[in-house]
């Protein structure tokens, strides 16, 4: 989910240079780390594609009036997950029964901090495995988690704390950027502090649109913390169109998803559109079908 922080890069979306640095990276993707390898296998089976979800909050309006007729319509769209951002007054059984009714599988939540703290911990972990999801991505942090420097490495702290308590139910903690983890504290960026002292079980899921409305360009953060981006956010950005939906901008999806695929460890590739040309619904059909016609997923 968009921070709707107004940053923006200072040069054409991905730099020229680093999209050519990912070609090189990407055709090493037999180096990898064989940790890499096997949770990128596992993730989407051998000889398949890293499968494609999305996140329920692109359509958010439709879902508060028709879950289940959302839900449906997302699964004939092709989609093969969802990722949820709040569950609409249903219990993790009701959930649980619209993905199987529609095949589809649950690629994520979207969970408050609180969610995982203290003895909520056990119910968003009962909630979680009901819906067979293994991803426990936190969307934001309350300022206090985030205020300084040292905020963030506390944070990482819990995080790594948190990775160790759910790692015995099959499952992973995350955390989902916006773009003030891109503004310096004390020299060095949140998003460096955070993914640099959080462990290999702390999921990066790392959103593209969002990263470069921070300034950055994204793409080294797949090579700089590999195996990490076990999720990612399928996110937009254009300088000259804030409507744009996926392959209409000025990513280079290109080289996104070749690192991905090298060194990223990624497991599902998400969906997510926030700003519309169109009825959310159609948004979101024309970005899967872009998708599909660049032939990169």
């Amino acid at each position: 989910m968009s921070s709707r922080d107004t940053g923006s890069v200072s040069r054409r979306g991905f730099l020229a240079n680093s999209a050519a640095a990912a070609a090189v990276l990407a055709s090493g993707a037999n180096a990898a780390p064989r940790e890499q390898r096997q949770r990128r296998q596992a993730g989407r089976g051998r000889g398949r594609r890293t499968p494609i979800g999305l996140q329920l909050y692109s359509v958010r309006e439709d879902c508060k009036r028709d879950l289940p007729g959302t839900v449906a319509t997302v699964a004939k769209m092709g989609y093969g997950a969802v990722e949820f951002a709040g569950y609409y007054d249903r219990s993790a059984t009701q959930l649980r029964k619209m993905l199987d009714d529609n095949g589809l599988a649950c690629c994520g939540t979207h969970t408050g901090m609180d969610t995982l703290l203290g003895d909520n911990l056990a119910r968003t972990i009962e909630f979680n495995k009901i819906l067979g999801n293994k991803y426990l991505v936190v969307p934001g942090l309350p300022e206090k988690y985030r205020s300084s420097h040292q905020a963030w490495l506390d944070t990482a702290k819990l995080f790594n704390e948190l990775a160790e308590k759910v790692k015995p139910h099959g499952m992973l903690v995350g955390y989902h950027n916006h773009s003030v983890e891109f503004t310096a504290m004390d020299g060095e960026l949140p998003w460096d502090t955070f993914c640099g002292n959080t462990s290999k079980d702390v999921i990066m899921q790392l959103d593209v649109g969002n990263a470069i409305h921070g300034g950055v360009d994204p793409l080294p953060y797949l090579y700089k913390y590999p195996g990490r981006a076990i999720t990612v956010h399928v996110k937009e950005f254009s300088k000259t169109n804030d409507k744009a939906l996926i392959g209409e901008g000025d990513v280079n999806w290109r080289a996104f998803f070749a690192l991905c695929r090298a060194v990223g460890g990624t497991e599902w590739y998400i969906v997510e559109q926030e700003s519309y040309a169109y009825p959310p619904l159609e948004c979101v059909d024309r970005c899967l079908k872009n998708l599909r016609e660049m032939r990169l997923v």
